[in-house]
Parts: structure tokens; C-alpha cells; sequence
């Protein structure tokens, strides 16, 4: 009888792993690919709020003072906008976002989780999830809807995801790794 079970056993074993196995190809096989750095970027057609258009595109938006010094993420609130900030001696990418209904205090965070496709607070699809702070309960993140439109929030839901373009999260995605700095400013 003792020989019988410890084949049933070790087939069973077998079948676990191969399934393990499968399920971790497939989980591979569907997460978004990683850009080695942030690919230049063409403007997006998705809608902004006006109010954050008026912006030369020709000129570099300077990052904001007291946003502190180093490699980071800086966001800013007020002109909901973001900037990503390399080495010293490279241009800063800066871009247009849509600030979400629940809003991280002015300070310094890292980034405390990435995830690559879920759905959103919201209900919406989104991919490029990084996530640097919460408040109120609610995580705050920056995040792209997949259907690349950029909407205002509905302002009776409290929801932490500050959106962006397709594009835009794909830099983000690439710039923001864990553990990396993110600066909101007013």
C-alpha cells in the first residue's frame, strides 16, 4: 500500500508544478513589456482640461522650485502637471495629467508598488500603475486608462489615480521603479 500512495503522491506533485508552471508562462505572457528607457513622445490626442494646455510645446516647462534636487517624480497639483527628472545634464520630461478627487499632502514619497494592468477605483481598465502614498485610505498612483483617454474624475467618487496618456505612462513606467522619489508640490 506504502509503495501505491508515493506514486499517487508524486503525481500529483508533478501535475502541481506543471501547473504552476503554466500559470506562470501565461502570467508572463500577458504582463506589458518594459521599455528599456522612456521613448520620445509625440503629443496625444486625448482630451486635457484646457486650463493645462496653455503651455508652449516648444518650450521646456522648468521644474517647480523647492521640488528638491536629484533623479524624482515631480507632481504638482495646482498645474497638474508632471515632471520626470533624470541625471544631472538631462532635460526633464514634463507632461500634462488629470489630477484624481482625492489628493496626496505636499512631500516626499517613494514608490511602494507597481502593478502593470488592473482595474481601477473607478471601474475603468488601466495599465502602468505606480503607486507612491495614501490618504484618506485611498492609494494614490499614477496610472493610464487603456483606452488612452484622459477624463475628469467623477467628483463624487473619492479615487486616487492621477492619469496620464498612453505614452506618458509608458515613461512613467520606465522612470519609476520601486523605491524611487516622488515630490508633490503644491
Amino acid at each position: 500500500m506504502a509503495r501505491s500512495s508515493s506514486g499517487i503522491v508524486a503525481g500529483l506533485t508533478a501535475a502541481a508544478l506543471a501547473v504552476v508552471g503554466f500559470l506562470g508562462y501565461q502570467a508572463s505572457a500577458s504582463a506589458p513589456a518594459l521599455p528599456p528607457k522612456a521613448a520620445a513622445q509625440v503629443p496625444a490626442p486625448a482630451p486635457v482640461d484646457p486650463g493645462t494646455a496653455k503651455v508652449d510645446p516648444g518650450k521646456p516647462v522648468a521644474v517647480p522650485e523647492g521640488s528638491g534636487t536629484g533623479v524624482r517624480v515631480v507632481y504638482s497639483v495646482g498645474a497638474k502637471r508632471v515632471w520626470l527628472v533624470g541625471a544631472t545634464g538631462q532635460e526633464p520630461k514634463s507632461f500634462a495629467v488629470m489630477p484624481s478627487t482625492v489628493h496626496p499632502a505636499p512631500g516626499s514619497y517613494a514608490v511602494g508598488s507597481r502593478s502593470g494592468t488592473v482595474t481601477g477605483s473607478d471601474g475603468v481598465p488601466i495599465e502602468h500603475v505606480v503607486r507612491f502614498a495614501t490618504t484618506e485610505g485611498i492609494a494614490i498612483g499614477f496610472s493610464a486608462r487603456v483606452d488612452n483617454t484622459v477624463p475628469a474624475p467623477d467628483a463624487t467618487k473619492k479615487t486616487g489615480g492621477i492619469r496620464m496618456t498612453r505614452a506618458d505612462g509608458d515613461a512613467m513606467w520606465a522612470f519609476a521603479t520601486i523605491s524611487s522619489k516622488v515630490v508633490v508640490v503644491p
